[in-house]
C-alpha cells in the first residue's frame, strides 16, 4: 500500500483551506438545520406548525433562493477564485441564533406572512443560496489547485455528520442551544475565511486579473447568453423534479414522520439525530468513493443510477414503517447525494464552458431545485395533510421515477458534444 497517495493531499494548501471551510460551514447549518422541520412542527420543542403552513415556509425559502442563487453565481464568476461573498455568506452565519430566537420564532407566531418573508431573505442568504457557492467555489479551487473535489466536499459531510448527532441530544433539552452552536460554528468559518489565505491562491489571482485567455474572468454577456443554451433547461427540468425532493422528501417531511414511529417524541428526535449523524458520515466515505464509480461507468450513467436510488429509497418508505427498516431504507441517503452532486457537477464541466461552472452550477442544478421546490412544496404539504406521509411519499416516488425516464432519453453521452473538460472512462 502506498500511502503516500493518502499523505499527499494534506500537502496541498489550497485542498487544507477548502475542505476546512466546507467541514465548518455544513457543520454551522447542520446543528440546527437538522431539525428545523421538526422546530417548525414540535408543540413541545417547537412552533406547532401544520404540514401545509410549513409547505408555505418551504416554498417561500426556495423562491428568495432561486433568485438569490442566481444572483450568487454571477458574482462569484466575475470574483473567480476571490472568497468575498463566501465572507458575506459566513457573516449572516454567525447571526443565526439571534434572528431565529428574537426575530423569526415570534413573527411566525405573530405575524406569520412577515416571518416567512424575512426568514427567507435570512436562509438563503447565510445558507441555502450559499451552500451551492460554498460547493461551487471549492470545485473551481479543486481545478486550479489540483485536487480531488469530493475528498474536500467529504469534510463538508463529515462536518454535517458530526454536528447532526451533537443536534439531537442538544435539541431535546432546548432548541436554543443548537441556534448558539450554529452562530459559533459561523464565528469560526468566518476568521478561517478572512485569515486563512495560501501563498498560491494569492499568486494566481494576480495572474488571473492579467490573464485574457479561456481561464480570465467571464463577461456579464457571457453569463446571460447561458440562458439561451437548449440543453440547459434540459437538466433544469431533470433537476426540478428530482433534486428538489432533497429538501421536499428529506428535510420537509422525513423529519416529522421517522420521529412519530417511536414511542415518545424525546426517543425519536434523539435517534433521528443520531441516524442522520451516521447517514452523512457514511455520505462522507461515498464522496470518496464516487469519483471511481465514475471513471468506471461514465458521468451521465452514474447520475441515471442516482435518480434510482431516490426512487427506490422514497418509494419503500412510503410503503414500510417500522423504525428499523426505515432507518435502513434513510441509510440508502448516503450513496444518492454524492451519485448525484458529483456527476452533476461533471457533467456541467464536460459539456459546457467550465469557467462559467458557478453560474451553470446555480442555474442548472441549484437554482432548478429550487423551483421545484417552489411548485411542490405547499401542494405536497397539503396533500401530507390530508392522506398522510406513506402516499404522498409514494406519490413523490412516482413523480421522480417519470424525471429519471426523461434523462434517459435527454441527457447527452460522455463524448458527445464535448464543449469543456473530456471525461475519460476506465475500462
Amino acid at each position: 500500500m502506498n500511502f503516500s497517495n493518502y499523505i499527499q493531499p494534506f500537502k496541498n494548501k489550497s485542498y487544507l483551506q477548502s475542505s476546512f471551510t466546507l467541514l465548518l460551514f455544513f457543520a454551522s447549518w447542520s446543528i440546527w438545520w437538522s431539525f428545523f422541520q421538526i422546530w417548525l412542527t414540535s408543540d413541545k420543542n417547537g412552533l406547532g406548525l401544520s404540514g401545509s403552513e410549513v409547505g408555505t415556509i418551504y416554498s417561500a425559502n426556495s423562491l428568495t433562493t432561486l433568485i438569490l442563487m442566481f444572483i450568487y453565481g454571477i458574482l462569484q464568476d466575475r470574483l473567480v477564485i476571490k472568497r468575498t461573498l463566501l465572507i458575506f455568506c459566513a457573516t449572516m452565519s454567525t447571526l443565526v441564533a439571534p434572528f431565529f430566537i428574537w426575530i423569526y420564532a415570534p413573527l411566525i407566531q405573530s405575524n406569520f406572512s412577515l416571518g416567512i418573508v424575512l426568514g427567507s431573505l435570512f436562509l438563503s442568504a447565510a445558507f441555502l443560496s450559499a451552500a451551492g457557492i460554498y460547493e461551487a467555489v471549492s470545485e473551481r479551487f479543486s481545478r486550479y489547485f489540483d485536487f480531488k473535489y469530493g475528498q474536500a466536499r467529504a469534510w463538508g459531510s463529515f462536518g454535517y455528520a458530526i454536528f447532526a448527532l451533537i443536534a439531537g441530544f442538544l435539541f431535546v433539552k432546548n432548541p436554543d442551544y443548537n441556534f448558539w452552536l450554529g452562530s459559533l460554528l459561523g464565528l469560526f468559518l468566518l476568521l478561517n475565511l478572512i485569515f486563512w489565505k495560501p501563498e498560491s491562491e494569492n499568486k494566481a489571482k494576480r495572474e488571473i486579473i492579467n490573464d485574457d485567455t479561456d481561464a480570465s474572468i467571464p463577461s456579464f454577456k457571457e453569463m446571460l447568453s447561458l440562458l439561451k443554451l437548449p440543453h440547459l433547461w434540459v437538466i433544469t427540468l431533470f433537476i426540478m423534479f428530482s433534486w428538489s425532493f432533497y429538501t421536499i422528501y428529506d428535510q420537509q417531511m422525513f423529519p416529522d414522520f421517522y420521529t412519530k414511529l417511536f414511542d415518545t417524541p424525546e426517543a425519536g428526535q434523539q435517534m433521528y439525530g443520531t441516524l442522520n449523524s451516521v447517514q452523512v458520515f457514511f455520505e462522507a466515505l461515498m464522496m470518496g468513493v464516487i469519483p471511481m464509480i465514475m471513471l468506471r461507468f461514465g458521468v451521465r450513467n452514474t447520475l441515471l443510477l442516482g435518480v434510482t436510488v431516490m426512487v427506490v429509497r422514497i418509494g419503500l418508505s412510503g410503503l414500510l414503517n417500522d423504525p428499523v427498516t426505515v432507518s435502513i431504507i434513510k441509510m440508502m441517503h448516503a450513496i444518492e447525494v454524492p451519485l448525484f452532486m458529483l456527476p452533476m457537477f461533471r457533467y456541467i464541466t464536460l459539456h459546457f464552458n467550465p469557467k462559467l461552472s458557478a453560474t451553470l452550477y446555480m442555474i442548472a442544478f441549484q437554482i432548478a431545485a429550487q423551483i421545484g421546490q417552489v411548485i411542490l412544496s405547499t401542494p405536497l404539504g397539503t396533500l401530507r395533510d390530508q392522506i398522510g406521509y406513506s402516499q404522498t411519499f409514494l406519490i413523490i416516488s412516482g413523480i421522480a421515477l417519470i424525471a429519471g425516464i426523461f434523462a434517459i432519453f435527454a441527457f447527452k453521452k460522455d463524448d458527445e458534444d464535448v464543449n469543456g473538460d473530456p471525461f475519460v472512462r476506465q475500462t
